[in-house]
């Protein structure tokens, strides 16, 4: 139990490091980083749109159609490129804090 509370520590604080590098990407303009950022996403994000019944993505965002939306799988798309960045840096952190 132990390390799985150290983990997730880690994967919190490498998520705030990915939502703010994010944001400094936006702020210099780097749109082609965010895109590959989008297009590592992509797959998970279809994955959960197919997988995940019509009725929960209706709930969740009021769309009907709402796996064919555009807009809904950019944004999974964009949550899932951050979520794995965030994993990466978890994994690096958890290295760096609590090898033994």
């Amino acid at each position: 139990m132990r390390v799985l509370l150290q983990f997730g520590a880690c994967f919190a604080l490498g998520l705030v490091v990915a939502v703010l590098a994010l944001i400094a990407l936006m702020f210099f303009g780097l749109f082609g980083v965010i895109d590959g950022l989008l297009l590592s996403g992509e797959p998970l994000a279809r994955l959960g749109l197919v997988l995940l019944p019509e009725p929960f993505w209706v709930a969740l965002s009021g769309l009907t159609d709402a796996a064919q939306s555009p807009a809904l799988r950019s944004f999974l798309s964009l949550c899932a490129g951050l979520g794995q960045c965030a994993l990466l840096l978890a994994l690096g952190f958890f290295r760096l804090w609590y090898r033994r």
